[in-house]
């Protein structure tokens, strides 16, 4: 099995080292998953119940009560 494991990693890995214009369309890909991730989630999805509720107790209670309906 561990055999087959290293195979396959010194597959990937001599391809991605022998790469040239994937290295750039990689590039490309981790900086639109950061800004996906990262960016996005500040401006479209604000911390919803650090916002409304003060304490750990009123956001449990809250989530308890949404999740129970």
């Amino acid at each position: 099995m561990t055999k087959l494991v290293k195979k396959v990693f010194y597959f990937y890995y001599d391809g991605f080292r022998s790469m040239t214009v994937g290295r750039r369309l990689w590039l490309i890909i981790l900086i639109k998953l950061f800004i996906i991730f990262a960016i996005f989630k500040l401006f479209f999805f604000p911390d919803f119940l650090k916002t409304h509720f003060k304490t750990d107790k009123e956001r449990s209670n809250y989530v308890i009560e949404q999740l129970t309906k």
